[in-house]
């Protein structure tokens, strides 16, 4: 096990203690790269976790459903906004 790692004292509970005793033989070997294939740029790195819109419309309908609700609240209260 690596001491530099998991010192005593330091605030570990049972399965992150478990966790590095798993991994200790293979924590401190070198990062793999790859001779086959190019590493890939920052850009397009970052492009593949950008968010994406799942849900197509969805917006759209949020804020024509609070348009409407708007307009239903004033109604009722003789013209006066939600956003005063």
């Amino acid at each position: 096990m690596n001491s530099e790692r998991l010192r005593v004292g330091d605030e570990t509970s049972g399965m992150e203690f478990a966790t590095a005793q798993k991994y200790a033989d293979i924590i401190d070997l070198p990062h793999h790269v790859s001779t086959r294939h190019p590493q890939m740029s920052m850009w397009n790195r970052a492009a593949q976790f950008a968010p994406f819109a799942a849900l197509t419309g969805y917006e759209a309908s949020i804020n024509e459903t609070a348009q409407e609700n708007e307009k239903l609240f004033e109604e009722k209260n003789d013209g006066q906004s939600l956003v005063e």
